[in-house]
């Protein structure tokens, strides 16, 4: 690192520590939702109510174009060739073959790549998002089994796939930790998540623990996970001048643009990406090695590339969740009250990337306690780069925090809804920030009387029917509220006649849970226009701003930017509007928008619709581009949705078979804007949970670090006959402080999920699972 950088990284932690002392203290209308959005309080529209998805009939009748299905004309089709050793060097490729074969049109290896520079790294800066900090065929190197060493292209898939099997790769294999044992041995290090400690110590929580009378301390094990989005990760690429255009899978379509064109010494004007549908992405769909050298190999053979990863390249090419080891250790006073919590324990990462799963994150706001220690410290094996996968840290955090508190609950012979209650906090247990809205023992209530949770039994083993015990657990989940900064809305009104329509533009991304139509709802309400007088654009990096689908926070990213937006229109109406308008001399503030134009909020007399305005100024349009605010309001406020899950599981006596028979989520998540699609978005939250706690888990052979299961055939994820009737209830109650009163839904559903069922299962055998996935075999 330069001098220049170490300064400038030194000048902006002390800015953000400075920050973090000085916004807290703050006057709360000083802050971004200090004073309520007022659509949480306006009812007479489309927010709240249930609305299909506007990009549903396209899907259904095929006409959403996904990333392999753009074409340019001239187009080759490409095949990549993944390393076999965990790290190393190419001593000899021989691409003779390969190269001669019917249909083929280029092998690109390191010896050929045009020069490129590494790809900055996730983190690195506000739009960097590459994998890792290495060079991409730029060298001999290998540094994990399943690397990228060749790529092939040809006139059909069928004639790449089949060249790229002819490509015979000799290595030169050099020491390298791909078990856990010696990664341990080579050292642990304190983690760090997004470029914080992950560490948390208040009071003594040692002492605590050891003087308290009643305690748990076990050990929780989660195995490496991964992504397995329906639509694969591909990309159609072509240069075009001296242009780059991607029409790729992203959910960071702007920053993975700027960090792709940084690569080839190219401007954010010389790169166009779009991404209309991303087809699932829970965290994976990213920048790959994929997509760079795909636009490699195109701009070597001159003509546009479609490289479509196969199942398995996505197991070689495109990171998951990684392992953890975690210490839950707790000490309670006979009536539950919390005196000790420790959680800590190890997550493992590359040399070459900086990602461990922070599973602490969760427990940092979930109970009341004087004597907290919260670690997570990280050991480095060669493997491929992990990524953020859905809910990273509470997720798995949640499977070991809500066990260990059923494991409490038992030893206190105490309900474990009762126990959680007992130790809800007043406010945030490690900030010490009042939480912006906080209903979580509501849904606890709700939800245990809707489950029938009285029909528990307290003792384990007991509810039989034949050959299968039945038990109900339950566990707490959470997961922060975030907003990223960077978010920004162009809002175009358009006049026709006289009426108007809207086009509001975001550079957001659609990965299937109804963004365009949220925003959609949201632009209709915030506007005053109906919904179909309302279009929407997405996923085309020319669109202003950033905006994430990462980290539930889309939606929140998305409200702020056309709040700003629509202030700003706001503002430009007025000023055309003039001296002859019922508006004038009025300010921004003083004015709303409603039925289709500009009111005074406390005399809708004083009202001009924006057909006039527009048509007295002798406009057709009127465009605005804002971005939104700084998101300081999470400085100031501790912000989360949580949910309260129970589950009913099966299982047989004679086999160990577990079977899921009846799940419910109980949510707090503040205002739910869409009911349709957020029952949705909870629902698959749940099911891929369910996943989690029963089945997933990627097999990762020790030896050579070879991901050994990389195929739907043998990474196993719930299918129809694993999910039961999952019944989604929720507080709808708004939190003040957030645009629209919301929160986000897309990560909340999955957490907690493991944990109710091991709970579960434990309530049905007696037997307590503390190493998932729980298979069979560790019930019988």
């Amino acid at each position: 690192m330069s001098i220049v950088e170490t300064v400038k990284g030194t000048a902006q932690g002390l800015v953000q520590g400075a920050m973090a002392k000085l916004v807290p203290l703050a006057p709360d209308s000083w802050i971004p939702g200090g004073v309520p959005d007022p659509l949480i309080a306006h009812q007479h529209g489309k927010i709240g109510t249930p609305v299909s998805r506007i990009d549903g009939p396209l899907k259904v009748g095929g006409g959403a174009r996904f990333a392999a299905e753009f074409s340019f004309d001239d187009m080759v089709y490409a095949a990549l060739a993944y390393a076999t050793i965990p790290r190393g060097r190419i001593t000899a490729i021989d691409t003779d073959a390969a190269a001669a074969a019917p249909g083929v049109v280029l092998v690109m290896t390191h010896l050929n790549a045009p020069r490129m520079n590494p790809p900055a790294v996730f983190g690195a800066s506000p739009t960097a998002v590459g994998p890792a900090d290495l060079p991409i065929m730029q060298d001999d190197r290998i540094h994990w089994n399943g690397q990228p060493v060749a790529v092939v292209l040809a006139e059909t898939q069928e004639q790449a796939d089949h060249a790229r099997s002819l490509i015979h790769v000799t290595y030169a294999r050099e020491p390298s930790t791909t078990s856990l044992v010696d990664a341990k041995a080579n050292g642990i290090e304190q983690g760090l998540f997004m470029g914080q400690p992950l560490l948390n110590e208040i009071g003594d929580a040692d002492a605590a623990l050891a003087s308290a009378p009643h305690t748990v301390d076990h050990v929780y094990r989660t195995p490496r996970h991964s992504h397995n989005p329906i639509e694969p990760h591909a990309a159609t690429i072509a240069w075009i001048g001296d242009g780059l255009v991607l029409h790729d899978a992203s959910q960071m379509v702007t920053a993975q643009a700027k960090t792709i064109g940084d690569v080839f010494d190219l401007t954010m004007e010389q790169v166009r990406l779009t991404s209309p549908y991303v087809g699932g992405g829970f965290g994976c769909k990213g920048l790959w090695d994929h997509q760079i050298l795909g636009a490699a190999a195109a701009k070597l053979a001159g003509r546009p590339v479609r490289m479509t990863l196969s199942r398995e390249g996505v197991y070689r090419v495109v990171g998951g969740r990684t392992l953890t080891e975690q210490r839950v250790a707790l000490g309670a006073q006979a009536d539950g009250g919390f005196e000790a919590l420790i959680h800590s324990g190890l997550s493992i990462m590359t040399p070459h990337n900086n990602m461990p799963e922070p599973f602490i994150l969760g427990t940092r706001a979930a109970y009341a306690c004087p004597n907290i220690k919260l670690q997570v410290q990280v050991a480095k094996m060669n493997m491929l780069a992990n990524t953020f996968m859905r809910a990273p840290g509470e997720s798995v955090g949640t499977f070991a925090l809500e066990s260990a508190v059923d494991e409490l609950a038992v030893e206190l012979g105490m309900d474990p809804i009762a126990l959680r209650i007992r130790n809800e906090p007043e406010q945030d247990p490690t900030s010490g920030l009042p939480f912006s809205s906080r209903h979580i023992v509501e849904a606890w209530k709700t939800g245990a009387e809707r489950f029938g949770w009285d029909q528990r039994s307290a003792v384990p083993g007991t509810r039989r029917e034949g050959e299968w015990l039945i038990g109900m657990g339950c566990a707490t989940g959470t997961y922060p509220y975030y907003r990223m900064p960077g978010a920004a809305a162009r809002i175009t009104l358009i006049r026709d006649g006289a009426s108007v329509r809207a086009r509001i533009e975001v550079a957001a991304a659609e990965m299937g849970m109804g963004t365009a139509t949220t925003t959609a709802i949201v632009g209709a309400e915030r506007l005053g226009l109906s919904f179909d007088q309302v279009e929407v654009g997405y996923g085309d990096s020319t669109i202003p701003g950033a905006i994430m689908a990462g980290g539930s926070q889309q939606t929140a990213a998305i409200g702020a930017a056309v709040i700003a937006a629509h202030n700003a229109l706001v503002a430009e109406l007025l000023k055309l509007a003039g001296n002859d308008s019922p508006l004038a001399g009025l300010s921004p503030d003083e004015v709303g928008s409603e039925d289709g134009g500009l009111a005074k909020r406390d005399d809708r007399s004083r009202r001009e619709s924006y057909a006039s305005i527009l048509e007295r100024a002798q406009r057709d349009e009127l465009v605005v581009s804002k971005e939104a605010s700084p998101p300081l309001e999470l400085m100031h406020w501790s912000m989360h949705s949580h949910s309260a899950i129970f589950c009913e599981v099966r299982v047989n006596a004679v086999t160990g078979e577990t079977r899921v028979s009846r799940i419910l989520g109980s949510f707090d998540c503040g205002r739910i804007l869409n009911p349709k699609t957020a029952r949705s978005q909870f629902r698959g939250g749940i099911i891929m949970g369910l996943g989690m706690a029963l089945m997933e888990e990627t097999q990762f052979d020790e030896r050579n670090g070879r991901i050994m299961n990389p195929s739907l055939a043998e990474y196993h994820v719930p299918v129809h006959l694993d999910v039961p009737e999952i019944d989604v209830i929720w507080t709808d109650i708004a939190d003040p402080h957030t645009p629209m009163g919301a929160h986000g839904i897309g990560e909340i559903g999955i957490t907690g999920v493991a944990a109710a069922v091991a709970n579960a299962v434990f309530n049905a055998t007696g037997k307590r699972v503390r190493d998932l996935p729980i298979t069979l075999d560790k019930l019988l």
